[in-house]
């Protein structure tokens, strides 16, 4: 245990996830020996983002507006919404630059053990948004990205029950399979046999 605003740093630090307090520690002293106008930024930054940082009004994504940069893209096809669990899933999914829908997120995935329950998450939102098509543009996919483990499968499977009923809607779950550069030998059996109901024919 270090003295007063060295601990209170390595402890609050500790609370974000991914750093135990051995990360937290070597923060904190990396900040002490850093110069002020270093831990300036850092704490300007950080107020930057909890002061106009917002979740856009129709997709949840983080934006610096009511509506997402993706959101207001006149140029992306409204006519697919692909729902994720995280606004850092937004980022990997534009990263493989093969999307060009919208998105929808959720904020979480299903954890009843956790307390996380349909109410919990943006679901309702995503029917509203489908039953009220305000720029008179039908959506046609729903492609459901959560996770590939058991609180992305439960919160897959509850959302094809919440959509089925919506006429002319298809919806899509993300492939799953077997990594490139991988080894057969070294899949699990869940993974390995979901690329062999996912295969498809090669031209």
């Amino acid at each position: 245990m270090y003295e007063g605003p060295i601990q209170d740093l390595i402890d609050e630090l500790s609370k974000l996830p991914g750093l135990g307090p051995k990360g937290a520690q070597r923060i904190a002293f990396h900040l002490l020996a850093g110069e002020k106008k270093d831990i300036d930024r850092v704490i300007a930054a950080m107020a930057n983002v909890r002061d106009n940082v917002v979740f856009c009004s129709e997709c949840g994504n983080v934006s610096a507006d009511t509506r997402c940069r993706i959101c207001s893209d006149a140029r992306r096809d409204a006519t697919k919404i692909c729902v994720v669990e995280e606004p850092k899933d937004v980022q990997a999914i534009e990263r493989t630059k093969e999307f060009t829908g919208r998105y929808h997120v959720l904020g979480g995935a299903l954890d009843p053990l956790g307390g996380v329950g349909p109410d919990q998450l943006r679901i309702r939102e995503l029917l509203r948004r489908l039953a009220n098509q305000d720029d008179g543009v039908d959506v046609t996919e729903v492609i459901v990205a959560t996770d590939p483990n058991t609180e992305g499968e439960a919160t897959a499977t509850y959302l094809v029950r919440m959509l089925k009923d919506f006429p002319g809607l298809s919806v899509t779950r993300l492939a799953s399979g077997l990594p490139m550069g991988g080894d057969l030998e070294f899949a699990d059996e869940l993974t390995l046999g979901r690329a062999l109901s996912g295969r498809r024919v090669l031209s």
